[in-house]
């Protein structure tokens, strides 16, 4: 490991820009491309999004904990919550499946996740919470020498 940050934070939706901030600033270490960095602000966003809309219901009570670790090029997130949990984890990978159609959820969120990342593993045990695991190698970005 060559560096590591972990931020917890209260499930309160104005806190997924703080999340997203934290953790794009860690990757920018690594010279990312402005893709590769949007990709990667995207995917933070959902899940810290999912964590407090979907695991806590925006309750401001628990706690959302975001865990970014890099190994040369490859930055790995888990973004862990201790909230309700998810009751059937094949149907909510689906796309287009929200249990919140009320609230205008696309159901999209996984999906969104699992294209831009290397790698997405989404563990939950009902009543216990959820951890959303991915990573994503980046290319670094050059800039030519000026003479």
């Amino acid at each position: 490991m060559d560096n590591e940050m972990t931020l917890s934070f209260l499930a309160l939706s104005e806190n997924e820009s703080l999340a997203r901030i934290a953790v794009t600033s860690f990757v920018a270490q690594l010279d990312p491309t402005i893709d590769e960095l949007s990709e990667f602000k995207t995917i933070v966003s959902e899940a810290v999004s999912n964590a407090i809309i979907h695991g806590y219901d925006e309750d401001g009570k628990g706690l959302v904990t975001v865990r970014a670790v890099r190994e040369g090029d490859v930055i790995s997130v888990a973004v862990k919550d201790e909230g309700k949990g998810i009751p059937d984890l094949n149907k909510a990978m689906e796309p287009l499946f929200t249990s919140k159609a009320d609230m205008e959820r696309s159901g999209m969120g996984f999906t969104i996740m699992e294209s831009f990342s290397d790698n997405l593993q989404v563990e939950s045990e009902p009543g216990v919470g959820t951890v959303v695991t991915f990573s994503k190698k980046f290319q670094s970005v050059k800039m030519p020498q000026i003479s």
